[in-house]
């Protein structure tokens, strides 16, 4: 017989957040009621998976959204262990700009790391100052910090921007980004990629990890859920019809018609100006506040293999007007000899290894336009970074012909479609085009948005919010926040990591308001 004491909840999202969310309610099924909804066809939201000829390309599948995450996405993983998905790690390389006068890589130094030598130590003592006035600097726009600490316009472009932007996903806002994440992004734990290193701005190989086939994965973990009581319903838009101190009551658009339904709360999984879309009228003050302040953008990926399109674009291949001619006297002695290292290693002929390459063989490119320097394009070698066409190499092989690479091109904001360049690429040797639709991380979401959503995230008004959206774009930050929102409900966060509990103690403090306790300790609103 079902429980009439069940809370009935409603998730309306099923990507990453909203599948986090339902999991951890479903762990209860004496508590909790659930249903899950989405507009479309899949679950998992901008994690998608696209079908390729293996014959052609050494893999049959590529992940064309999300592709990967730093050894931090403690929960991410977690889930996909939970089914028997693995992660697997890469060395990652990375070049930036076009041309000698622009290109800078982590894999040997270059000329552009000779030119900006003061300035780059000068980052170092401006981070410091960042961490310790974080309450009054951190929230500062970075072009604003560039200006106040007179760094030149030249290095801003050239090489702190691409940096900022291609490793928050910023993009071509990323000047008003908070220089908050410039200084987590080097010194945090949580966060940090780089090893910040005063004579080379960033010379270490971070470990990444490369997720595994996503579409698989989220339909192992649909499917699971529904075994577990979970309704989902796909294909399915909803109207809020009404919205009170004793629930929400939905209009379900679903293939087979249109029924009504009730429910004590609601979790809105949806990027914010689609919540706020949704609840319409019902929107409370706050709720337009807090959700108001978020400033998306329209990006698109186009998925292609015109190798020399993409070699046209970025650095692929070290050359002799790349690497720096400074003398060794010129820098210290341990830099001295990183740098023969590097150089080393980057010359050597190209071979797989189970967590990258020998050799320089980018992953994650970055380019500049010519006529507006703080504007980028990105760039995406997935043949070199995703571990499938690795393992379709086999350790100790040369790489596939640049003709048999996938390479994916990003470009930002389509307001600025003036300056794209993807006309230029062969149409026969396009496989997809993918839009997206992502939130800016200006300082103003930093101001606003994030210190706002524990007064939008109110039990009181049935209502709860999750996705990356409201702290910083990364699919760990999303499942967090799906883990949050039911914890918020009555669920229990499951301790497996010492790691993992403190990064979402933190997002519940900040984002509901809430102290994480333990299992055995009370739920206290701050």
């Amino acid at each position: 017989m079902a429980n009439p004491d069940r809370k009935r909840i409603v998730v309306i999202g099923a990507g990453a957040a909203g599948m986090s969310c339902a999991a951890t309610l479903a762990k209860h099924p004496s508590k909790f009621d659930i249903t899950l909804i989405d507009s479309v066809s899949q679950t998992g939201g901008q994690a998608t998976t696209l079908p390729l000829d293996s014959n052609k390309y050494g893999a049959s599948w590529l992940n064309d959204g999300v592709q990967g995450g730093s050894s931090i996405f403690k929960h991410t993983f977690k889930f996909f262990r939970d089914y028997g998905y693995e992660p697997h790690e890469v060395k990652l390389q990375v070049a930036f700009g076009k041309g000698s006068d622009a290109f800078f890589t982590n894999v040997f130094p270059s000329p552009l790391v000779d030119e900006f030598r003061a300035e780059i130590k000068k980052l170092g003592r401006v981070m410091k100052v960042i961490k310790y006035a974080l309450p009054i600097l951190g929230v500062l726009p970075v072009k604003v910090i560039l200006k106040l600490f007179r760094f030149s316009t030249e290095f801003g472009n050239r090489m702190l921007l691409p940096l900022l932007a291609l490793f928050l996903g910023t993009g071509n806002q990323t000047p008003n980004v908070s220089c908050a994440l410039l200084e987590r992004l080097f010194q945090d734990p949580a966060m940090r990629l780089w090893e910040y290193d005063s004579e080379g701005l960033m010379t270490n190989l971070p470990t990444m990890c490369t997720f595994p086939n996503l579409g698989e994965f989220y339909e192992t973990w649909k499917n699971d859920l529904e075994i577990k009581g979970v309704r989902i319903h796909l294909n399915t838009e909803i109207e809020i019809l009404h919205r009170d101190h004793d629930g929400v009551v939905l209009s379900l658009h679903t293939p087979d018609g249109e029924k009504k339904e009730a429910f004590d709360t609601m979790v809105l999984c949806t990027p914010a100006d689609e919540s706020l879309r949704l609840l319409g009228r019902n929107a409370n003050w706050k709720e337009r506040w807090v959700l108001g302040g978020v400033k998306f953008f329209d990006d698109v990926t186009v998925t292609h293999t015109d190798a020399t399109y993409f070699n046209s674009i970025f650095e692929t291949r070290v050359r002799d007007s790349l690497v720096s001619t400074a003398p060794s006297s010129s820098v210290s002695p341990e830099t001295a000899s990183k740098r023969q290292e590097q150089l080393s290693f980057a010359t050597k002929p190209s071979t797989c290894e189970k967590d990258g390459w020998t050799g320089f063989n980018p992953m994650y490119y970055t380019h500049s336009y010519a006529t507006e320097q703080d504007k980028i394009e990105m760039g995406f070698d997935c043949s070199n970074y995703q571990h499938q066409f690795r393992q379709a190499v086999g350790v100790g092989n040369p790489p596939l012909p640049d003709e048999q690479h996938i390479y994916q091109t990003i470009f930002l904001d389509k307001s600025r479609q003036d300056l794209w360049t993807w006309e230029d690429i062969d149409e026969t040797k396009i496989l997809g085009k993918k839009w997206w639709h992502q939130f800016g991380h200006r300082w103003q979401h930093y101001a606003r948005v994030v210190p706002g959503m524990m007064f939008a995230n109110s039990l009181a008004n049935k209502t709860l919010f999750a996705g990356a959206w409201t702290m910083v774009n990364m699919h760990e930050i999303a499942c967090i926040s799906g883990i949050a929102a039911a914890y918020r409900l009555g669920a229990s966060y499951d301790h497996f990591d010492d790691f993992a509990q403190e990064v979402f103690a933190k997002y519940l403090l900040v984002c509901h308001g809430v102290r994480y306790k333990g299992e055995s300790g009370d739920k206290k609103r701050v």
